[in-house]
């Protein structure tokens, strides 16, 4: 047992059999009356994400989740395939927890994949990836009708926005969490 004083960022918490990632949290001492600490937490299972407040010094289950650096394999007919690279050991994850995450992985891939007891809950991956266009159409140097940016399909299939100077076969730098072009990359 632990108190809501504990709370951090990232902790996942166990409320009324349901577990919660803590996303943001704040303690507040209103002007008058108790301390209260505020937050905003996303089900791990379903994704939906509330505030909800607890009274200071109040007792939470916290639940105790593992996270381990895990190698992306494959993808089969029952999910995605991932290797832990300290014991070697192979764990198929369902698509559902990968979510939109699937648009970024590329085989031999690292990422951080979150357990409780056993049970895969979510992944983590790195705030960017490097992905190559592989196709777009060619930018017109006075086209900018659209903002000067133009539609790219990466090598994961996912679309993007792009500038109008990318060209096919250049490798790019993008967001995992908004998806958004970050850069070119240079070797």
């Amino acid at each position: 047992m632990a108190t809501t004083n504990d709370i951090k960022n990232g902790t996942v918490l166990d409320l009324d059999g349901q577990l919660w990632q803590v996303l943001w949290f704040q303690h507040h001492k209103p002007g008058k009356g108790n301390t209260v600490v505020r937050t905003k937490i996303r089900n791990v299972v379903n994704g939906k994400t509330v505030d909800r407040t607890f009274p200071a010094d109040t007792k939470i289950d916290m639940a105790q989740v593992d996270r381990s650096d895990m190698q992306y394999l494959y993808e089969d007919a029952t999910g995605f395939v991932v290797m832990d690279v300290t014991t070697y050991d192979q764990l198929t994850i369902p698509a559902e927890t990968f979510g939109d995450a699937k648009d970024y992985l590329l085989e031999g891939m690292t990422i951080t994949v979150a357990t409780h007891e056993g049970v895969p809950l979510y992944i983590d991956l790195p705030a960017s990836v490097e992905l190559e266009i592989t196709y777009t159409e060619p930018g017109l140097q006075g086209d900018r009708s659209t903002g000067g940016t133009k539609p790219a399909t990466l090598e994961t299939g996912k679309q993007i926005q792009v500038p109008l100077f990318i060209t096919n076969g250049e490798r790019v730098k993008v967001s995992t969490q908004t998806g958004e072009y970050l850069g070119r990359v240079t070797s």
